[in-house]
C-alpha cells in the first residue's frame, strides 16, 4: 500500500516514510495535547508560584508500514520550544532512535498535512 510520505526533520538529516492523512490528523491532536502541557509547566515555572502539577507523558503509536512512536515528557522541559522528542521509526529490517526538535516535528506534520 503507497501513501504519501511524511518526512520529518531531525537534528541532523531526515527520515521519510509512508504515512496515511488520518494518522496525521491524529498525530497533529496528540502533539497540540502536548504543547498545552508543556505550556502549562512553563507557565507554573515562570510564575514562580510554586511547583509545577507535573504533566502526563505524551506517548503516540502508529503502525503502518513502518512502527512509528514519539515520547515526550513535558516535566523535563523549561518551555515549548526548547522540547525534544524521542522518535523511533522501525520495520522489519531497520530501527532509527532518534530527538527531534518538538517545534520542527509539529512543522513537519502541518506541512504535510497543508499538502494532502
Amino acid at each position: 500500500m503507497s501513501g504519501t510520505h511524511l518526512t520529518l526533520n531531525l537534528v541532523e538529516g531526515s527520515v521519510s516514510f509512508s504515512f496515511s492523512p488520518e494518522a496525521a490528523r491524529e498525530l497533529k491532536s496528540t502533539l497540540d495535547q502536548l504543547m498545552h502541557s508543556l505550556k502549562a509547566v512553563s507557565a507554573k515555572t515562570a510564575s514562580g508560584s510554586g511547583k509545577p502539577t507535573p504533566q502526563s507523558p505524551m506517548e503516540y503509536r502508529y503502525t503502518g508500514e513502518v512502527f512509528l512512536e514519539i515520547f515526550c515528557n513535558p516535566n523535563i522541559w523549561p518551555t515549548p520550544f526548547a522540547a525534544k522528542v524521542l522518535l523511533t521509526i522501525r520495520d522489519l529490517n531497520i530501527r532509527l532512535t532518534t530527538e527531534a526538535e518538538l517545534t520542527r516535528v509539529i512543522e513537519d506534520v502541518n506541512q504535510y498535512l497543508e499538502r494532502g
